[in-house]
This record gives structure tokens, sequence and C-alpha cells, in this order.
């Protein structure tokens, strides 16, 4: 993986947190919960390419 991939995750993960903490401390836990389910669907979808370029590889290696 590149470094560059590794910070986008990071950064998301920054602000996810950042904005979780916002909405917990002003009473808006539902908001709160939906942004970080936000952001775990937003990463998921920056890591399913990469899961499936993993897969296709392993399919090579052995030959499948």
């Amino acid at each position: 993986m590149e470094m560059d991939f590794i910070i986008k995750i990071a950064a998301i993960g920054l602000i996810v947190g950042v904005l979780h903490q916002i909405l917990s401390k002003n009473g808006r836990e539902e908001y709160a919960q939906l942004t970080a389910l936000a952001g775990l669907v937003v990463v998921a979808l920056l890591l399913l390419p990469q899961i499936l370029n993993l897969l296709d590889e392993v399919r090579g290696i052995f030959n499948l």
C-alpha cells in the first residue's frame, strides 16, 4: 500500500473521531453514531479495491 492511502484512512479516522466527540458533548448521540458509521463505510469503500486486488493476486499465485 502506498503511504498516501494510509494517511487518507488516518485523516478520516481523525475527522470522524473529532466530530464524534463534538456531537457527543452537545448531546447529539444519534448523530455521533451516524457519523462513526459513515466514517466506517467510507473507509470500507476505500479498502474494497485493495482487498479485491489482493484476492486477484492470491488467485494468480495458486492458479485458481
